[in-house]
């Protein structure tokens, strides 16, 4: 069942969901949080689906927020749903025109679900300080997707000129703040946790990385940073044809620790003095990211670090008399 309201103000909002909810014949939902879904009329749809499906392993008030400063005179126009294709969430959508567009804080206070965390998603363009922004400031959680943001600001270049992966991330590093975090990251989890069991057993010493990956690919840039700051050694980032990161290596002095992905869907292990084995390392849905993201409210202190070093520029190799840290000191398992 959806209610559309137009022109229309954010307490009438929340009483069409209290109606809903009435007609539902269940007026009492149990939330865990509120997700806020700063989109726009291009992207909102597959948002709101990656957001409605997330809802059914985490219940929550989904508001999705499309400003568009054009026009002079303040306007908002919502659609207000329960339950349906959204799964186990109550679902607003908020359309904020005119000058309210600069003011969508206004609109989402009243529509909070009370006591609960908010966490802001977008899954577009995004600021760059998300902690300073209006909407964002009232989040325990930002999450933000460099993958999905085209075009935008990004230091050093004009308005509207194609995004720099790189450069956003550093940005980003810069502007850093406990309780944010990107989808780019979010995406590493499976590579992450395939190189970490890799170097469960023991191994040599490793004396450099690499990975490959389509060309600006920003999960790509972030894995690099994270192996350099894990192990502090050489990480080298060379381009493949894709889809996404195709291949990470460790080289030990008995030979490479290789991940090798070419289609997104079956990677090769290979381990020294091992058998080649097959593991499944699919490419995920935007719903299964989201979902993922939900699950933590406390900051990615590994994260935090990780953007740090991407910030601080490729690694050297270590000083004379200096040998890199054993896997499980440097927290590769994180």
């Amino acid at each position: 069942m959806i209610i559309t309201l137009t022109n229309t103000t954010a307490g009438k909002v929340l009483a069409a969901l209290m109606e809903a909810r009435r007609r539902a014949g269940n007026p009492a939902m149990g939330m865990v949080l509120t997700l806020v879904v700063v989109t726009d009329e291009v992207g909102y749809e597959s948002a709101l689906v990656a957001a409605g499906e997330a809802a059914r392993e985490h219940p929550c008030r989904i508001l999705v927020l499309i400003a568009s400063p054009h026009g002079e005179t303040p306007r908002l126009d919502a659609d207000v749903s329960i339950g349906a294709d959204e799964g186990p969430a109550e679902t607003i959508v908020l359309r904020l025109a005119g000058q309210l567009a600069g003011h969508a804080d206004s609109v989402v206070v009243p529509l909070l679900v009370s006591d609960a965390p908010v966490v802001v998603w977008w899954p577009g363009e995004a600021p760059m300080n998300p902690h300073a922004d209006a909407v964002g400031v009232m989040a325990q959680r930002r999450i933000t997707d460099t993958a999905g943001q085209a075009v935008g600001y990004q230091p050093n270049q004009p308005a509207g000129a194609p995004i720099e992966p790189r450069s956003v991330l550093a940005a980003r590093a810069d502007a850093y703040a406990p309780g944010d975090t990107d989808l780019a990251w979010t995406r590493l989890t499976p590579w992450r946790s395939l190189l970490a069991a890799a170097l469960d057993s023991p191994h040599a010493p490793i004396v450099s990385a690499a990975v490959e990956a389509e060309p600006g690919n920003p999960s790509a840039a972030l894995l690099a940073a994270w192996l350099s700051s894990r192990l502090r050694v050489p990480v080298q980032q060379g381009e493949s044809t894709g889809p996404g990161i195709t291949g990470a290596s460790l080289q030990t002095e008995d030979g490479e620790i290789a991940i090798s992905r070419p289609d997104g869907v079956l990677a090769k292990l290979s381990v020294p003095g091992r058998p080649e084995r097959s593991v499944a390392l699919k490419r995920r849905e935007l719903a299964e990211l989201v979902a993922e993201e939900l699950r933590r409210l406390d900051p990615d202190e590994i994260y935090a670090a990780t953007l740090e070093e991407l910030a601080a520029g490729p690694l050297g190799p270590p000083s004379r008399g200096e040998t890199p840290p054993a896997p499980s000191e440097a927290g590769v398992g994180s």
